[in-house]
């Protein structure tokens, strides 16, 4: 099992980083109680449920938080449990009697982590939004795109999952780490436009330096220089050269057939644009695998951009086990690994209210007490 076997959390079901969050905190080996609406809302994803893998590893309890007997067996769990996590807009979980002056008063050594966009205070807190807004307003997005467009969004990676969910989980169990010395639970109030500012740190700093400017595609790590970044190949395929030292710079220009001497400066930025041009006409000139035979073992920053179907099949991906099958779907393996408490994906995507008897037996409630709450409607 993961290190963080013998946790216990309860995730109040929602959409995006918090079931990311807590998706991670399964895979390293907690015992996570998603608590799902008897009547599911909208995900926007609309495939069947074993695609939805960021439910995986966790049971599903239903719920109506609406009815005081299911606020009240939530709160019985969390006397029981480590930490909780919520990501509804602020105010609402006090709304509903699991706000965290609620949940310590049964468990004053809970971690209760909040996942929202704008945070728990400040001008915009209550304003709707999602992934994208948050990194708009961190100054994420702007730096992300080619020199002469618009911004591009990253996926949902910088918001939801890198500035969101990680910060969440790593809040979560620094805090328990915490609580263990103390005895006192506190509050973990992560939100995405945050994170995603912090993943900014290092560009943030090479702006104050006046080593990065504000525009697009202008920068060592925006494909601004011509030895970072993106070149499709004959085929229409593409390349990702990423050889920023010079001793590496050195050995692809030569792979690429050409002479650094007879190149700019590396690092003469007014010379990049003509520099990007004749690595793109030289990489055109082969297919992406041709370019992966020639740059295979050699001392370069290469890989090729390969896509969702053909990463699976890499061989230093198989061989490390990068992707698993589970329930027939091939999804991502648990990450960091450790040494010796492995983690492990412990089941699949469950059902609304799969676990619904199970997980609240193994929690201490009683038949009796499972079908009083199903007849009040708290449960189904």
């Amino acid at each position: 099992m993961g290190p963080l076997a013998g946790v216990k959390i309860v995730e109040l079901g929602g959409i995006g980083p918090g079931p990311f969050a807590s998706m991670l905190l399964s895979d390293l080996g907690a015992d996570v109680v998603r608590i799902d609406r008897i009547m599911a809302s909208d995900s926007g994803l609309h495939v069947e449920e074993r695609f939805n893998l960021l439910h995986r590893g966790r049971r599903s309890v239903a719920m109506d938080l609406k009815q005081p007997g299911a606020v009240k067996a939530v709160l019985e769990m969390v006397a029981q449990a480590d930490a909780l996590i919520e990501g509804f807009r602020p105010g609402v979980a006090e709304r509903l009697g699991l706000g965290p002056q609620d949940c310590h008063v049964v468990n004053p050594r809970l971690i209760y982590g909040r996942m929202t966009g704008w945070g728990q205070e400040g001008p915009m807190a209550q304003a709707p939004g999602h992934d994208l807004n948050y990194i708009a307003l961190s100054g994420a997005l702007h730096a992300i795109g080619p020199r002469d467009g618009p911004p591009v969004p990253p996926l949902n990676l910088v918001g939801d999952f890198g500035g969101g969910a990680l910060y969440l989980a790593l809040g979560v169990v620094s805090g328990m780490l915490e609580a263990r010395a103390s005895g006192r639970g506190q509050v973990v109030d992560a939100a995405m436009v945050d994170g995603s500012a912090s993943l900014m740190t290092l560009m943030y700093g090479l702006h104050g330096a006046g080593a990065w400017t504000d525009r697009r595609g202008d920068n060592r790590l925006d494909s601004g220089a011509p030895w970072y970044g993106v070149y499709e190949t004959q085929d229409g395929r593409y390349v990702a050269l990423a050889s920023n030292e010079p001793r590496f710079y050195q050995v692809s220009v030569a792979l690429m057939g050409l002479k650094a001497e007879e190149l700019p400066d590396q690092h003469d930025r007014s010379c990049w644009p003509e520099v990007r041009g004749i690595f793109a006409r030289v990489f055109r000139t082969r297919t992406r695998d041709e370019w992966c035979s020639l740059m295979d073992g050699k001392e370069v920053c290469f890989a090729p951009v390969l896509s969702m179907a053909e990463a699976p099949e890499h061989p230093h991906l198989k061989a490390r086990g990068t992707f698993v099958k589970v329930d027939d779907v091939v999804q991502p393996a648990p990450a960091p690994r450790f040494s010796r408490t492995r983690p492990e994906i412990q089941r699949g995507v469950p059902r609304v209210g799969q676990h619904t008897d199970e997980a609240l037996g193994d929690w201490g409630f009683s038949e009796a007490e499972r079908t009083a709450l199903r007849a009040a409607g708290a449960i189904r």
